[in-house]
């Protein structure tokens, strides 16, 4: 086995990796650069060493925004043939990485086949099977956690969402809030701890948690256990003591030779998504910023995939780095395999503005070749650079049916000859 220190280790010792060596490539950034930064913890590069045919991407400060999608099987509906379509489809449409959501006894063998079929990194959150495997939220406890935690990792698991910073002083801060918590691992800690009355065990037991991750080279993704998950909650005590909690944790994770991402609201109004980004970045020493969404409305249900490609533009702009997904059954249920796809062709198109404003080329280079393919009328040239080609060649398809005539024209059924490249060519 190649790797017998993190990615984190190698670059402190001055050692490019083959995954680095990769990274910088594919960035068209200097390999000793990226080198780095990802001994600073600016960037990760989530490489389980047991995760085979994976091609490794960076995630963090220089680097272009990358998205997430989640999928997996719920308790009340879907299969695992589903999700592995759902798989296929986000990959084809972009998605950089890919998370297993799954809540179901049969977790195991569904990591497991969506990971072999993943060529991209691919994250899970541990809490949720072992609350199944505990049978109930108060049964659990750290040895059940810390055992379906290394399988995980032993299986391949590149990142994994932990809620280490959900704590016993959360309790008095959530007391006024719309809604207490929004996160499910954050509300199964806040109910274990209420039960309990003891003290988180995953912030208890996060040395322990570091030696696994440590061992398989897997990313941690701090979770935002509090997130707010209305306007009327964002950036309020709850949020920003977890999020300096989180801070103090990434630290002890880097120092331990591990790599460690935090994870970012939820809704916030727009106004204040720059705050958000700043204050993750004061408070966790520039760590690579990941959002869930952030979503700077309430009442867009069935929109919310484009509410989320609002605020995660902008907060990608301000300095966010990952964008997890939202699609358009966001708080009405399970998103089927077409709601997958539109919720990462919106994502990957927020990331890609966002690339813009920071100044990325390659983003800016993309738009250049667009827009001399609609300046010429190429509609071949225009197919390489769209986002989503899949939907381009369906509306083409449309058009030309309506008007054969246009399958070789210059111009389409909006001005038709009276168009603008015709008029000034």
């Amino acid at each position: 086995m190649e790797k017998k220190m993190t990615q984190i280790q190698f670059a402190k010792n001055n050692r490019a990796t083959r995954e680095m060596i990769g990274v910088a490539k594919d960035e068209g950034i200097d390999v000793n650069l990226l080198k780095r930064r990802v001994a600073k913890g600016l960037i990760v590069i989530p490489s389980n060493v047991n995760h085979r045919n994976l091609k490794p991407i960076g995630i963090g400060f220089g680097l272009r925004t990358k998205i997430n999608t989640n999928i997996g099987v719920s308790l009340i509906k879907s299969t695992l043939v589903q999700e592995l379509k759902k798989l296929e489809v986000a990959i084809e449409a972009g998605a950089d990485t890919i998370m297993d959501l799954s809540t179901t006894k049969d977790a195991d063998k569904i990591r497991r086949a969506l990971i072999e079929k993943c060529p991209v990194p691919f994250g899970t959150v541990p809490i949720y099977q072992a609350v199944i495997e505990a049978g109930k939220i108060e049964s659990l406890n750290k040895e059940i956690y810390l055992t379906v935690l290394e399988k995980h990792a032993k299986d391949g698991v590149d990142f994994v969402t932990v809620h280490a910073g959900v704590t016993k002083r959360a309790f008095p801060l959530i007391k006024n809030r719309v809604m207490k918590c929004v996160s499910r691992g954050g509300s199964f800690l806040l109910r274990w701890m209420k039960y309990h009355k003891k003290e988180n065990f995953l912030y208890e037991s996060f040395d322990e948690i570091l030696q696994i991750a440590k061992r398989y080279d897997v990313t941690l993704s701090l979770g935002d256990g509090l997130r707010p998950g209305c306007i009327e909650d964002s950036t309020d005590k709850a949020q920003i003591q977890e999020l300096k909690i989180l801070g103090k944790l990434a630290k002890r994770a880097k120092e331990a030779g591990c790599q460690v991402m935090i994870e970012g609201p939820g809704h916030i109004p727009l106004n204040d998504i720059e705050n958000n980004v700043r204050l993750e970045k004061r408070y966790c020493d520039s760590s690579p910023f990941y959002v869930l969404g952030p979503l700077p409305t309430d009442i867009a249900t069935g929109y919310d995939h484009i509410v989320c490609a609002i605020g995660g533009a902008l907060a990608c702009w301000k300095g966010a780095d990952f964008l997890c997904y939202v699609t358009p059954k966001e708080h009405i249920g399970l998103p089927n395999i077409n709601d997958v796809r539109e919720g990462t062709i919106v994502t990957k198109i927020a990331a890609h503005i966002a690339d813009i404003a920071k100044g990325n080329k390659k983003a800016i280079f993309r738009d250049l070749k667009m827009a001399k393919a609609r300046a010429r009328v190429n509609w071949k040239d225009m197919l390489k650079y769209v986002i989503d080609q899949k939907k381009f060649i369906e509306l083409r398809r449309q058009e030309c049916r309506k008007n054969p005539k246009l399958r070789k024209a210059k111009y389409c059924s909006m001005c038709g000859p009276f168009c603008v490249f015709r008029i000034l060519k």
